[in-house]
């Protein structure tokens, strides 16, 4: 779910697109990933734009996808941080 790395913190994350507002819904445990809806529709790269935007925002650090550009579940980088830190400001 959370891995940290030299770079910063990879985010294991499912995606749910089309929804009223951006929101972390807390872990998934049966696919072991963070629940995090959006409200960009999964069109042309909007969900990902608006998930990038959205916890950019949230955690105030630099975030690339590194897996899953097409699929709900995404890996993602949250670079130069800590476990610790991303854990507390996403509330999980």
């Amino acid at each position: 779910m959370i891995k940290q790395t030299k770079d910063g913190v990879i985010l294991l994350v499912y995606v749910q697109p089309n929804a009223k507002r951006n929101s972390i819904e807390g872990v998934d445990r049966w696919k072991g990933r963070i629940k995090i809806k959006v409200s960009a529709p999964p069109v042309g790269g909007k969900a990902n734009k608006e998930l990038i935007k959205f916890l950019s925002k949230l955690l105030g650090k630099e975030v690339v996808i590194l897996r899953g550009e097409t699929s709900r579940e995404k890996d993602l980088l949250i670079k130069g941080t800590t476990i610790e830190e991303v854990r507390e400001k996403l509330g999980i």
